[in-house]
């Protein structure tokens, strides 16, 4: 059998798989194609990215700790591992090889595979391909069943997060141009806190807020202003448009009593410019080589706090090796145990630190950053942290990394 034809059996076997039996699917089609495969694990990550856990049925051992692991190294790094077996139950020359699973650009989990024969790479082009076949499939399999949400959740979520974790496109996103990933926490508890994103032809669009209140109400609040952001996008609003439509929203039902702080980001495609409406807290860090750049916007009126708000569109612009990174009011105001706030000092200490990771996992570092800060405490605000990572050549570098001169929106309403 061909390396093709492989791969073309295992994608029309996950296609015509029920959405619910992916993983004995994968565990069936991968023995029969490639006979050295004596076991099949397929693991996901949990919602605070510390753990991978074995579907249920595939391994009684339990969650695998991300640190320390090399099942944890190939879904941190995206690189396969290899880990031979040893033990009295152990073939000889066996050997698990694992490799990430990920769907355009987001880590889902990991698929680890044990394999004999002396030289077990000889299989990973195959495993890469299957894994990224699989994660597809999964991504397309998520909403038709609930088995991959029961597995990655390790307690119970309060209803405030369940409504808000499906408010999120997921943990991160790639294309030609960038790499971008989000983390929210507490995962389990969340209030009101959010990130939202579309890639577009030309555009990538980004969002942060920052709800107010706690619990169902946050929640609630949440929903609401993320999905008339989602309706004025879709409909082909501008970024001063999308906030001032969901700010209508958000008023006629809450009259001013409950709002919420957002930034609203386009990013071109094309030559990295990008449009943004600063309707609150969310703070925007650019790292420019060992260079940091706080963004400093005008912040306008939070969505919701008055009738008829219009906003204003400002402009700065980010060239090749630029590095985002965005964290919300709850992150940067927290108060730490010796004292004041996280702040911009903490931020740029965690960036500096960070510059060699991935995209991926530098909202996990701030997070762990804000954490150790906090001395053990526990948040007392939702904390949201986003990285983007620009790729792109721009057409024109000579535009400053600052705000550029303010441009009034139009009066069109979408």
């Amino acid at each position: 059998m061909t390396r093709a034809s492989r791969l073309q059996q295992v994608e029309d076997c996950l296609r015509r798989t029920p959405a619910h039996s992916l993983p004995e699917a994968v565990d069936e089609v991968l023995r029969r194609c490639l006979p050295a495969v004596s076991a099949v694990r397929l693991l996901l990550a949990d919602y605070h990215l510390n753990v991978l856990v074995p579907l249920d049925g595939q391994d009684q051992a339990g969650p695998v700790r991300m640190a320390g692991t090399l099942v944890g190294r190939a879904f941190v790094s995206r690189t396969p591992t290899l880990n031979p077996i040893a033990g009295v139950n152990a073939a000889p020359d066996e050997c698990e090889v694992s490799v990430p699973i990920t769907a355009r650009g987001e880590r889902l989990g990991v698929l680890a595979v044990t394999v004999g024969g002396r030289q077990p790479e000889a299989f990973l082009p195959d495993l890469i391909e299957i894994a990224e076949i699989t994660g597809c499939a999964l991504k397309v399999a998520w909403n038709h069943t609930d088995r991959y949400e029961r597995v990655r959740r390790l307690r119970r979520l309060t209803l405030a997060a369940e409504i808000q974790w499906q408010l999120l496109p997921g943990h991160g996103c790639a294309g030609e141009e960038f790499s971008l990933a989000g983390h929210l926490e507490p995962a389990y508890s969340i209030g009101g806190d959010n990130f939202d994103w579309s890639t577009e032809r030309d555009h990538l669009a980004l969002t942060v807020t920052n709800g107010s209140g706690a619990g169902i109400q946050a929640a609630l609040l949440t929903s609401l202003a993320v999905g008339a952001l989602r309706n004025a996008r879709r409909s082909g609003a501008d970024v001063a448009e999308q906030a001032a439509l969901s700010s209508d929203l958000v008023y006629a039902r809450y009259r001013g009593a409950e709002f919420t702080e957002t930034l609203v980001l386009r990013v071109n495609l094309a030559d990295g410019v990008v449009s943004a409406v600063d309707a609150g807290s969310p703070r925007i860090l650019l790292m420019r080589g060992a260079t940091m750049i706080p963004i400093e916007l005008e912040h306008q009126m939070p969505l919701g706090m008055f009738a008829d708000t219009r906003y204003q569109i400002q402009q700065f612009k980010i060239e090749a090796g630029d590095r985002l990174i965005i964290v919300s009011d709850g992150l940067y105001t927290a108060p730490t145990a010796s004292g004041g706030a996280f702040g911009t000092t903490a931020l740029e200490r965690v960036a500096r630190q960070s510059r060699m990771l991935d995209a991926a996992e530098v909202p996990l570092a701030v997070i762990a950053e804000l954490m150790e800060h906090l001395g053990g405490q526990d948040l007392a605000d939702d904390a949201v942290a986003l990285c983007l990572d620009w790729k792109q050549s721009a057409t024109d570098s000579s535009s400053p990394a600052h705000p550029a001169e303010t441009q009034k929106s139009s009066e069109a309403r979408g």
